[in-house]
């Protein structure tokens, strides 16, 4: 036989509409990032190690205390925004660059794998629940109820973000701050006190993105770093500091593993995200 068959249309549909929604959690997990290095320009890296703790929060809150999920939810994200403020006080005591804040964070990424590991140990973690296996039946497809949630979440939130930063005083600010610091502050914003809450909202998006990881994943200290390379893609085709760009770039990295999963190999999936983002690296400064 010359070649492997092509898969059946009916699991071609199953894995766009999988790949659709993985990408609404991607999109989830890239928005605090893309504003934090758009708006900021700070690169932190430790915002994939508080989703992944916000997670695990999550998943001891719900297991050890029988806390429901939305009300972990609510704790982790208030104990995220202020943890936000904070970190973003340090950065700016210090002087933290660009270049610095990755390694900075990088390093705190470490810390955090490291002591969620010693404190919960590196066995894998599922949060059982009612709705983790339910799914709707549209048609011959499965809709994951979870995950179906988790990718209107992400929108609601990327759609929110982009209108207050497009169309509030506060949201204007920002981006002009972003393009001229000092210009800004001559004008009269007030760049310290924007930048304190921006970065407590991206810290906040990140204990969001932990809670629906918790309900939908399987939660093991490394998975750390395999969002990198992925949110990472997502992060550069939507665009820095675009809130709708970055549930896009995660709808399209989505849709493009779930397809090849789905049409060539499961074990080709990881390499899709890499490839994207390097291919962007390359060509993208010759479309601007």
């Amino acid at each position: 036989m010359g070649g492997s068959a092509m898969p059946h249309l009916s699991l071609l549909e199953q894995a766009l509409l999988t790949g659709v929604l993985t990408g609404g959690l991607y999109g989830l997990l890239a928005l605090g990032l893309s504003l934090s290095w758009g708006l900021l320009r700070l690169v932190n890296l430790g915002h994939f190690a508080m989703a992944l703790l916000g997670a695990y929060l999550t998943w001891w809150l719900g297991t050890s205390y029988n806390v429901a999920p939305w009300w972990a939810g609510l704790l982790v994200v208030f104990v995220f925004f202020f943890y936000g403020v904070g970190l973003h006080w340090v950065f700016m005591r210090f002087r933290v660059t660009e270049m610095a804040s990755m390694l900075i964070t990088f390093a705190f990424a470490v810390i955090v794998e490291s002591t969620i590991q010693t404190i919960w140990t590196a066995d894998f973690r599922r949060y059982e629940t009612a709705w983790g296996s339910q799914s709707w039946v549209v048609g011959s497809l499965y809709v994951p109820k979870l995950n179906t949630i988790a990718f209107v979440v992400a929108g609601a939130l990327a759609a929110a973000t982009w209108a207050w930063l497009r169309y509030t005083y506060a949201g204007r600010a920002l981006r002009a701050c972003a393009e001229d610091p000092p210009i800004a502050t001559a004008f009269g914003i007030n760049h310290r006190g924007l930048s304190f809450l921006l970065s407590g909202l991206c810290a906040a998006f990140a204990g969001v993105a932990g809670v629906f990881i918790a309900l939908i994943a399987t939660l093991a200290p490394s998975e750390i770093w395999s969002w990198i390379g992925v949110v990472f893609a997502v992060v550069i085709i939507g665009g820095l500091g675009n809130p709708l760009g970055a549930l896009a770039g995660g709808v399209l990295i989505g849709v493009c593993e779930a397809m090849t999963m789905a049409i060539v190999n499961p074990s080709w999936a990881p390499l899709v995200s890499f490839s994207v983002l390097i291919a962007l690296l390359l060509f993208r400064p010759r479309w601007i």
